[in-house]
């Protein structure tokens, strides 16, 4: 058992080590919104994401790719509605900022000289590191009111006190053009974003990188 369990690392480590490993910063701009329960008036809030990966690639055609990244998520309200994340007769932009772990299984074709497809599919890990909901108008969550233009810690428990631990899956397509990478995928979270019945987080995420 324990030889084959050294002949099991043994080879891992001699696969990594002929594998070749490249770097990448990327930045771009997340669309999100809200899936699931009580997600019907949510709609698309901008923001911007940036960050660095390290790619193992295995051979011409499979890589592992882990990145991290700090990424804007959230979703908007108009005012008129009633549900479990706000009661609201106000326009309401919440924001979650998140430090976000996704760790892709890539697949490189080549199109031409210099230019390859990639498809992206695997995991995300996310911790939820700040953010602040945005009212103009009046607004309930729980038993905190707001009047007129005002914020709350979107994860803070005297505010909207969302769940800062988030997990989903990512499937995104991308082209190579030598060292510049342009991307593009989706995010569905498996996570609710607060206990209850709440939303789960989705995102459409552009983004443009350099590998080096």
């Amino acid at each position: 058992m324990k030889k084959s369990i050294l002949t099991a690392l043994f080879a891992l480590c001699c696969t990594i080590g002929f594998a070749q490993v490249s770097f990448q910063v990327k930045a771009g701009l997340n669309l999100s919104s809200y899936i699931g329960e009580n997600s019907d008036h949510s709609k698309f809030k901008p923001g911007a994401r940036i960050g660095v990966g390290m790619e193992y690639q295995f051979t011409d055609l499979i890589s592992l790719q882990p990145s991290l990244f700090f990424s804007q998520k959230g979703a908007k309200y108009s005012s008129g509605y009633e549900g479990t994340v706000v009661d609201a007769d106000a326009d309401v932009k919440i924001n979650q900022l998140y430090l976000e772990l996704p760790i892709n299984v890539q697949f490189r074709f080549n199109l031409a000289d210099n230019t390859n497809l990639v498809i992206a599919t695997g995991p995300y890990l996310a911790c939820g590191v700040g953010g602040k909901t945005k009212f103009d108008g009046g607004a309930s969550i729980g038993g905190i009111a707001v009047n007129g233009g005002g914020k709350v810690d979107t994860f803070g428990s005297d505010g909207l006190d969302y769940n800062r631990f988030d997990a989903g899956w990512n499937i995104g397509l991308g082209v190579e053009f030598g060292k510049i990478l342009v991307g593009l995928d989706t995010q569905l979270g498996f996570c609710k974003v607060k206990d209850g019945n709440a939303p789960h987080n989705a995102n459409i995420g552009i983004t443009l990188g350099y590998k080096f």
